[in-house]
């Protein structure tokens, strides 16, 4: 006898679906779901990204309809991101704190609908400037201090427009901190702040920028702001100072490849944390499902669950709304 073989036998928790269900350490729900949206100008629009199959375009006529089934489901919260067109764009993104902006008019439509659904904005200048880079840019460097004001109007305008958590992803330094306080002395205390607080300068955000018809614009790179997929411990760093600087949540982002970095932000933060499947994750599995090498289901359900057992609270996917469908059934 080898150790304590026959006495232990790891396969009789195995034995069975019921017995499987009773000892799972973690369980994917529709609770964990955050559904991102693509909002466009126009009127009866709903057109599908072409390197992201299944997800959409949809314009503010046809919002309702196509975030009815979410709703249905249960699907706890949408993160809302404005297709601007180039007439809109300008070198200082000032159509981000414009009061009738494409996101802005979006969340109060869908406020209207759907009340008790929580709404994400993303805050960042990428989809409103002519360069496409997240913040301001002078003598070729995206400059952080200038950004940030610009970065607290549009925190404010989203808030007027109904927007339940701002989503800080732009990188910028001590950007947390000054919108929390922004948000505070507007009267908007019980806004929460979801903090991109891990963001790494990605490969996987290519379909991301093509759905937002702004891949285009960008010159150079985000590397000066977005981090160094090299590097660990400066995560930790940039989650303890956003924390410290009032983020209510923490955003992790891509998913799949650095779950390494939500397992070690869980050790050692007592915050929630949301995992971002971006869509250059989605965009290689809808690859994969569509050329039958991976079962549609299976393939969607285990991807999810990972990131649950690697220590995230949420998930934001573009697969939520199958997802959604698929725990139903279960």
């Amino acid at each position: 006898m080898i150790g304590n073989f026959p006495l232990t036998r790891m396969r009789r928790n195995r034995l069975n679906q019921m017995t499987r269900r009773l000892v799972a350490e973690n369980k994917l729900s529709v609770d964990d779901l955050i559904w991102p949206i693509f909002i466009v100008e126009g009127e009866n629009i709903e057109t599908e990204v072409s390197s992201m199959p299944g997800a959409k375009r949809v314009s503010i006529d046809r919002l309702g309809a196509y975030i009815e089934p979410a709703a249905k489901l249960d699907i706890p919260a949408l993160a809302l991101f404005p297709v601007t067109s180039k007439e809109k764009r300008d070198p200082t993104g000032t159509e981000s704190y414009n009061p009738d902006n494409l996101i802005c008019r979006a969340a109060r439509e869908l406020k209207k609908q759907f009340p008790e659904m929580l709404l994400i904005g993303d805050v960042a200048l990428d989809p409103y400037t002519s360069h496409g880079h997240d913040g301001i840019v002078q003598n070729g460097y995206v400059v952080n201090d200038k950004t940030v004001e610009v970065l607290i109007k549009q925190s404010i305008n989203q808030a007027n427009a109904g927007i339940d958590i701002i989503a800080p992803s732009d990188m910028m330094d001590g950007r947390i901190g000054s919108i929390r306080q922004a948000l505070d002395q507007a009267g908007f205390i019980d806004t929460q702040l979801m903090s991109y607080a891990a963001k790494y300068a990605s490969v996987y955000y290519g379909p991301f920028r093509d759905a937002l018809e702004s891949g285009g614009l960008l010159k150079g790179d985000k590397k000066t702001y977005q981090m160094d997929p090299a590097n660990r411990g400066e995560a930790l760093a940039e989650v303890e100072l956003d924390i410290k600087e009032g983020a209510d949540s923490v955003i992790i982002k891509p998913g799949m490849p650095y779950l390494d970095i939500i397992r070690s932000v869980r050790d050692k933060f007592d915050i929630p944390i949301v995992s971002y499947q971006v869509s250059g994750e989605y965009a290689m599995l809808m690859g994969a499902i569509q050329n039958g090498f991976l079962q549609k289901e299976g393939a969607i359900l285990e991807t999810l669950l990972c990131f649950k057992r690697a220590g995230a609270n949420a998930i934001m996917t573009y697969f939520a709304l199958e997802a959604a469908k698929l725990l139903k059934t279960q």
